[in-house]
C-alpha cells in the first residue's frame, strides 16, 4: 500500500497517512447521522435504510478518490445538496423520493460528461464570481436555519410568519420538557465552537455525542414519563434491520420507481416538467461542482499540495471520482456525494496519499454496522451540528466584493433568497437574474458570456413556467 500510494515519494509515512484517515472520519462522521435524520423527515424512507445509504456511498467515494486521484481526501452525501434534495425537490416542489434520486443520478452522468468533455471549466465560467461564493454562504444560512427549526428554537408565527419560542417557564406556554431541549441544542453549539477553537478533533461529532449524553441524562432525571416516550422507542431496533429497510426503501428506487413523474405532469403539465427538469438538475450540478472545485483547492492550498502552476494534482480524477460517487449514492438511495471540506482537518494532521483515503474509508465501512446506536442520537443533537455548518459556510462571504454593487447585490440576494424562500435554486436564480440586469444597465452587457445567459434564462423560465 506504501508503494501504491507513494507515501515516502510525498514526504509522508503509513501511520501519519492513517492517523490523517482517522481525523477526516472523526471530522465528518456527524454526515451518517444528519443526513439519516434530514431523509426520515420525508415519511417515505426510514433514518435505518438512508444510513446506509450514506455509508456505503461514502466508502465508495472515498476509496475511489483515494485510488483514482491518490488525495487524502473523503467523499460522502454533501450538506446543502441533502437540504437541497429533502426540502426543495421533495416538499417545495412536490416530487418523490424516488423522483428526486433521478435528478441525482442526471447530475452524475452530466457530472461525468462534463468532467471528460472538458466542458466543466465552461460552466464554472459562466457563473458570477460573487453568485459562485455566495452559494454555499447562503446554504449554509439555510442549513443553519433548518437546524433551529428542527431543535424548536425557531417556530412558525401567524404575524411575522417566523418567530422565537417560548422559554418562559412561568407564562404557562413551556414547560422544562420542552424548554431544556432547546438549551440543549444551544450548548451543543457553544460547546462545538469552544472545541473548535481549541483545535480539537471531531468536534461537530463531540459536540452531538455529547448532547446526546446529556439530553439523555437531563431528561432522564428531570422529565415525568421521559423514559417511556424518549427512550424506550429507541432501544427496540433491529440490529440489522437497517440493511433490511435500505434493501427494501433505498437501493435501487432510482430505477424501480424514479422514472414514472406522472403524478407531477399531470398537476403540472409537460413544460412545468421540462423547465422544472432541467432548472432542478443544474442547480444539482452548478452546487456540486462548486463544493468539490473550492474544497479541492482549499484542502490542497492547506496542505501545500498544489502543483507549481497552482493547480490541484490530479484533478480531473479527483472530478471523474466525485460523479462516479454521485451516481452510486443515488443508485443506494442517498443524494449527491462530494468532497467533503472536513478533509482539510486529515490534511492538517499531515495526510498526503490517498492511503488516508483508504482509513477513512475503513471506518466508514465499519460505523455501517453501528445504525441502531446513532439512531440514538437525537433531533436536538444534530440539529447544532446543522447550526454549526451553517456557520463554517457562511465564512466566504468574507470573498465577495460588498464595495462594488455589481457584486454585492448578486451576492445578497444569493444567500437572503435561499433560507427566506426555503429553496436553494431560487437563490442561485436571482443571484444570477440580478447580475444580468445590472450589467445591461450599467452598459456592460458584453461581460455577460454565453453561458451566462443560457443558465439564466431557464432559472427565469423557471418562475414563469413552474410557480
Amino acid at each position: 500500500m506504501s508503494n501504491y500510494f507513494k507515501v515516502k515519494e510525498h514526504g509522508s509515512t503509513v501511520r501519519t497517512e492513517i492517523m490523517a484517515g482517522v481525523t477526516t472520519f472523526m471530522a465528518m462522521a456527524y454526515i451518517l447521522m444528519v443526513n439519516a435524520g434530514m431523509f426520515a423527515s420525508l415519511g417515505t424512507v426510514s433514518y435505518g435504510a438512508v444510513y446506509i445509504a450514506t455509508a456505503i456511498s461514502a466508502v465508495i467515494g472515498t476509496v475511489l478518490i483515494g485510488l483514482l486521484a491518490n488525495l487524502p481526501l473523503a467523499q460522502a452525501s454533501g450538506m446543502g445538496l441533502n437540504a437541497f434534495f429533502v426540502y426543495t425537490v421533495c416538499f417545495a416542489f412536490g416530487l418523490s423520493y424516488a423522483n428526486g434520486l433521478v435528478l441525482v443520478l442526471v447530475d452524475g452522468i452530466v457530472f461525468i460528461l462534463l468532467t471528460v468533455t472538458g466542458l466543466r471549466k465552461m460552466i464554472f465560467d459562466a457563473i458570477p464570481a460573487a453568485v459562485k461564493t455566495a452559494i454555499s454562504a447562503g446554504i449554509g444560512l439555510f442549513i443553519a436555519f433548518i437546524g433551529l427549526q428542527n431543535a424548536g428554537i425557531v417556530v412558525a408565527d401567524s404575524a411575522t410568519l417566523v418567530n422565537l419560542a417560548s422559554f418562559n417557564v412561568f407564562s404557562g406556554s413551556a414547560t422544562w420538557a420542552t424548554i431544556f431541549p432547546m438549551l440543549l441544542t444551544i450548548v451543543a453549539v457553544f460547546a462545538i465552537g469552544a472545541m473548535s477553537k481549541k483545535k480539537v478533533k471531531g468536534a461537530v461529532l463531540w459536540g452531538m455525542l455529547g448532547g446526546a449524553v446529556a439530553y439523555y441524562a437531563i431528561g432522564l432525571i428531570t422529565v415525568p414519563d421521559f423514559y417511556n416516550t424518549a427512550v424506550a422507542p429507541n432501544l427496540t431496533s433491529d440490529f440489522f434491520g437497517a440493511f433490511k429497510e435500505f434493501g427494501a426503501q433505498a437501493f435501487g428506487k432510482v430505477f424501480t420507481e424514479g422514472f414514472d413523474f406522472s403524478a407531477y405532469i399531470a398537476e403540472h403539465g409537460m413544460s412545468n416538467f421540462i423547465v422544472m427538469f432541467l432548472t432542478t438538475m443544474l442547480a444539482f450540478c452548478m452546487v456540486d461542482m462548486f463544493d468539490t472545485l473550492g474544497t479541492l483547492y482549499g484542502a490542497c492550498a492547506a496542505g501545500n499540495m498544489l502543483t507549481e502552476d497552482g493547480n490541484v494534482p490530479n484533478m480531473d480524477k479527483a472530478m471523474l471520482a466525485d460523479a462516479v460517487a454521485t451516481c452510486c449514492g443515488s443508485i443506494c438511495g442517498t443524494s449527491t456525494v462530494t468532497t467533503f471540506v472536513e478533509s482539510s482537518a486529515g490534511v492538517a494532521e499531515g495526510g498526503r496519499t490517498g492511503l488516508a483515503s483508504m482509513a477513512t474509508a475503513a471506518l466508514f465501512f465499519i460505523a455501517m454496522f453501528l445504525a441502531p446506536v446513532a439512531q440514538l442520537i437525537p433531533t436536538y443533537a444534530c440539529a447544532a451540528a446543522l447550526i454549526y455548518v451553517g456557520v463554517l459556510m457562511m465564512a466566504n462571504v468574507r470573498s465577495i466584493d460588498w464595495d462594488d454593487p455589481a457584486c454585492a447585490v448578486p451576492g445578497f440576494l444569493t444567500v437572503a433568497f435561499m433560507p427566506l424562500t426555503y429553496n436553494i435554486s431560487y437563490g442561485i436564480a436571482f443571484g444570477l437574474i440580478s447580475y444580468v440586469f445590472i450589467k445591461i444597465f450599467t452598459g456592460k452587457i458584453k461581460e455577460v458570456n454565453a453561458g451566462t445567459w443560457v443558465i439564466t434564462i431557464l432559472f427565469a423560465l423557471m418562475f414563469f413556467l413552474t410557480r
